[in-house]
C-alpha cells in the first residue's frame, strides 16, 4: 500500500473520516500488511498531508492555513515558497527551514502549510512543505568529479547546497570537470543526501559549444526536430508552387519593404502605407502565412507547438519550425512571391481607425531594409539619392509621418513605455564573450513596433467582431497596493504624482525622467509594479499598451499563439464561404479548455525561453570575468533588498550582488519606501537607479554568481 494510494482514497469526494482499521479495511489491507500500513499513515501525519480528527479518525489537514506556491532554495538550505496569489490569500513570501523543506527543490510546486504568521517587525511567515505538488524537473546538469572513489555532481545553480552522488566512478565515460546532464533517482532533503544517474556527457567544462548545451539541457530546450517533421517540410518545398495566387489576394505590384536586424534569417512582416483622400491613411501590414505549411496536427505542428517559441541565444538560435520553412518558404524574401495574411487599415488623419479588412495575400517584398540603414536614411535622406529606389524612400516617408500619428493617439490612450536597458553580446569564433553593447530601441525599430501593435489590435477587435473565441496576450491591471508603492518611491525622490492608478499620471512621471540621472529607476520601479503579460483567451486586456482587445498575430514563425490566431482566421473564412445560413462564428468550434491550457503552455515557454538566453548572457560574461578579480566598472542598481545591493554592470549587462556587510564606511538601513540603503552617520543613500562604481569581488561561474564591492565613493 503506497503512499499514493491512501492520499487519493482519503482526498477523494465524499470520503468521510474513518478510523485506522475502517480505512485498512476499506483499502483491502491484509493483516499482514497492516503494521506497514499503520506507519505509512504515521508518516504521512508526520509529514502534515494526513491528520488525526475526532475520535483518531484520519482525515486531510484543514485547508486554511495552507497555500500552493512555488519554492526557491537558498544556499544555507531551506528556502522561501512564493505563493500563487488568490483574493485574500497571503502575498509574502513564506520561509521554509532546511527541516521544513523535505526534498523540495527550487523551482517546484508545493502545498504549504503556514506554521507562523508574520510578525510585526516585518520577518515573513514561516510554514513547512506538506507535498510536492509538481516537480519543475527530474533533470540537472552540472559538474563531475570524483572525491574519495566516489562519483560526485555539483548541480550548476543554487538548486542544490551539496554535490549529489551520482554512482560508479566513470559513468557514460565522465571525467573530472566535465559537464554533464543527470536525473535525479532521489531529491536531498535534511536527513537524505541526494542521490542521481549521469544520463548525457555534454563534454569538458569550458570547451566551445559546452556553456550553450548545458543550458539547452538544463531549461529542456528541445533542440532536434524529429525526422518526420523534416521530412514533411520537406515535402512542403516540393509541392510549393510561388505562381499560385489562388484565393489570394494580389499585391505583388506594391510597394513594400520589411525592416529587420542586420543578423535576421527569417522574416514574417512586411509594410506599405499610402496616403488617401482627405488626410485619411491606409497601412497594409502583411505576415508571413505559416499555417498555410503547418497543418493542424501534423508532424510540423506537433513540434512548433512543443517548443511554444524560437529561442534566441547568444550564439544560436533554436527555431520553432525548420529552417526549411522559417528561413525559406514561409520567410518573406526580398524579390519572391511568398503567402501571407494581410491586415489593412484605414486611418483618419489623426489616427482613429476607421476600418479593417484581413485577407489571405500574396506579396513580393521590394526592398528588404535592417534598421541602421532605415533610421539613416530617414535621418539623412540625401545620401540615399540613387542608393535606395525613390518609390522606397518615399515609403519611408510616409511610414514615418504614419507611425508619428498612430505614436500620439496612442499616448492620449495611456500607452506607458518602459525604456530598460537590453543587451547584445559579441563573441569570437569559439562562442566566447568579446563584449557587449545595449540594443538601440531608435525611431526604426518604434515604427515597426507601433505598425505590429497596430496589427495585432486590429485582427483581435476583428475577431471580437465576429464573437470568435481566440488566443489573447493580456495584461492585467497592477496591484492598487504595488501602484502606491511605487508614488510613494517616486515622490521620496522628487516626483509629482497624485493618482498613481492614473496612467496619465504615470505617464508624466516616465516623461520626467527622460532626462535624470534616475531615469531607470523609475523605469525599474514601475516595472516591478506590474504584472506580466501572458496568454489567455480571458478579456483581460492590455493594461501596458492601453488596450482592451489584443492578440499576437506578427510573428507565426517565431510565436505558436501567433500560428493559432492565423489558423482561426483559416477556418473562419473556409466557414463564412459555405454561406449555410448560421453564423460563421457558430461554425468554428473552439475548445475553451484546451485554448486555456495551450495559453498556459505558451506563456511557459516564453519566460522559458527568456530565462534561457539571460542564463546563457550571464554564464558567458561571467567565465569571461572569472580571471579579471578587481576590475572597476560602471554599475546601475537595480534592486535594492535590506541584504544589500544588486547592480547590473554597464559594459557587460550582468547583475552582480553587493552586499551590506561590505558597505564598512557606515551603518546601513533599509528604506522599502525609497527603495535605498542610508547611512545613519553620513546620510549616504544606495537607490534603486542610481549609477555606482564597482570592482568584482568574486566570480562562482557554476553557481553563476557575481560579487561587487563599492569601489569608490560618491
Amino acid at each position: 500500500m503506497t503512499h499514493h494510494d491512501i492520499l487519493s482514497f482519503v482526498r477523494r469526494d465524499g470520503y468521510q473520516p474513518l478510523k485506522l482499521k475502517a480505512l485498512a479495511r476499506k483499502l483491502q489491507v491484509a493483516n499482514a500488511e497492516y503494521r506497514e500500513f499503520r506507519d505509512a499513515v504515521k508518516e504521512l501525519v508526520g509529514q502534515g498531508r494526513l491528520e488525526y480528527g475526532k475520535n483518531r479518525t484520519v482525515r486531510t489537514p484543514d485547508a486554511s492555513g495552507t497555500v500552493v506556491g512555488v519554492f526557491r532554495g537558498i544556499r544555507a538550505g531551506g528556502g522561501f515558497v512564493r505563493p500563487h496569489i488568490k483574493e485574500g490569500g497571503p502575498v509574502a513570501d513564506i520561509y521554509i527551514s532546511r527541516a521544513a523543506a523535505g526534498d523540495a527543490a527550487s523551482g517546484d510546486e508545493v502545498l504549504v502549510k503556514v506554521t507562523k504568521k508574520p510578525n510585526r517587525a516585518g520577518r515573513n511567515p514561516e510554514g513547512k512543505v506538506l507535498e510536492i505538488v509538481e516537480r519543475a524537473t527530474r533533470q540537472f546538469v552540472g559538474t563531475y568529479f570524483e572525491e574519495a572513489g566516489a562519483a560526485m555532481v555539483r548541480v550548476d545553480g543554487k538548486i542544490f547546497g551539496d554535490p549529489i552522488a551520482v554512482g560508479d566512478p566513470g559513468a557514460k565515460g565522465a571525467k573530472t570537470g566535465d559537464k554533464v546532464v543527470v536525473e535525479m533517482v532521489r531529491f536531498p532533503s535534511a536527513g537524505m543526501p541526494g542521490e542521481a544517474v549521469v544520463i548525457e556527457l555534454l563534454g569538458p567544462r569550458g570547451a566551445p559549444g559546452v556553456d550553450t548545451l548545458s543550458i539547452i539541457r538544463e531549461f529542456s530546450l528541445p533542440d532536434v526536430f524529429h525526422d518526420d517533421a523534416l521530412a514533411e517540410a520537406r515535402e512542403q518545398a516540393r509541392r510549393f508552387d510561388e505562381s499560385d495566387l489562388t484565393g489570394r489576394r494580389d499585391f505583388t505590384g506594391e510597394t513594400i519593404a520589411t525592416i529587420d536586424p542586420k543578423d535576421a534569417r527569417d522574416f514574417d512582416d512586411a509594410i506599405h502605407v499610402h496616403r488617401l483622400d482627405g488626410g485619411r491613411w491606409q497601412l497594409g501590414v502583411h505576415i508571413a502565412d505559416v499555417c498555410h505549411f503547418v497543418r493542424p496536427h501534423s508532424p510540423l505542428d506537433r513540434e512548433a507547438r512543443k517548443r511554444g517559441t524560437s529561442v534566441y541565444l547568444p550564439d544560436r538560435v533554436i527555431p520553432m519550425l525548420p529552417e526549411l520553412i522559417s528561413n525559406g518558404l514561409a520567410s518573406l524574401q526580398e524579390g519572391v512571391n511568398r503567402y501571407t495574411k494581410t491586415v489593412l487599415m484605414e486611418f483618419s488623419a489623426d489616427g482613429a481607425r476607421l476600418d479593417v479588412d484581413v485577407v489571405p495575400s500574396v506579396i513580393r517584398v521590394t526592398k528588404r531594409l535592417d534598421y541602421e540603414t532605415a533610421l539613416d536614411s530617414l535621418r539623412h535622406p540625401h545620401k540615399y539619392h540613387g542608393r535606395l529606389a525613390g518609390e522606397v524612400r518615399a515609403l519611408l516617408d510616409r511610414m514615418r509621418k504614419l507611425f508619428g500619428v498612430l505614436r500620439q493617439r496612442r499616448a492620449g490612450r495611456g500607452f506607458l513605455e518602459l525604456d530598460l536597458p537590453e543587451a547584445k553580446l559579441e563573441l569570437d569564433d569559439r562562442g566566447r564573450f568579446k563584449a557587449a553593447h545595449l540594443q538601440e530601441h531608435d525611431e526604426s525599430h518604434q515604427i515597426i513596433e507601433e505598425f505590429m501593435l497596430s496589427a495585432n489590435e486590429a485582427v483581435a477587435q476583428y475577431l471580437a467582431d465576429r464573437d470568435l473565441l481566440f488566443m489573447r496576450r493580456v495584461h492585467g491591471n497592477p496591484d492598487p497596493l504595488k501602484l502606491r508603492a511605487f508614488a510613494e518611491f517616486v515622490r521620496a525622490i522628487g516626483y509629482k504624482i497624485t493618482k498613481p492608478q492614473s496612467r496619465f499620471d504615470l505617464q508624466r512621471v516616465l516623461a520626467q525622467s527622460e532626462t535624470r540621472p534616475d531615469r531607470y529607476a523609475v523605469h525599474y520601479g514601475l516595472l516591478r509594479s506590474m504584472k506580466r503579460a501572458e496568454y489567455s483567451p480571458e478579456e483581460l486586456g492590455h493594461y501596458a499598451i492601453a488596450s482592451d482587445c489584443y492578440c499576437h498575430f506578427t510573428s507565426p514563425i517565431r510565436r505558436y499563439p501567433d500560428l493559432l490566431v492565423h489558423r482561426l482566421l483559416d477556418r473562419y473564412w473556409a466557414a463564412a464561404k459555405k454561406g449555410t445560413g448560421a453564423s460563421a462564428a457558430g461554425r468554428v468550434p473552439v475548445d475553451e479548455n484546451e485554448l486555456v491550457a495551450l495559453g498556459e503552455h505558451c506563456t511557459f515557454t516564453e519566460r522559458r525561453a527568456a530565462q534561457a538566453e539571460s542564463e546563457l548572457i550571464k554564464l558567458k560574461v561571467l567565465t569571461y570575468l572569472a580571471d579579471k578579480i578587481g576590475m572597476e566598472m560602471k554599475a546601475v542598481i537595480t534592486s535594492v533588498e535590506d541584504f544589500g545591493l544588486f547592480a547590473q554592470s554597464v559594459d557587460y549587462v550582468v547583475d552582480g550582488m553587493i552586499h551590506v556587510s561590505t558597505l564598512t564606511d557606515d551603518h546601513y538601513r533599509y528604506d522599502p519606501a525609497t527603495h535605498s540603503l542610508e547611512g545613519r552617520r553620513s546620510g549616504r543613500a544606495y537607490r534603486l537607479g542610481d549609477t555606482i562604481t564597482v570592482r568584482v569581488a568574486r566570480v562562482d561561474v557554476d553557481r553563476r554568481q557575481l560579487d561587487f564591492q563599492i569601489a569608490r565613493r560618491r
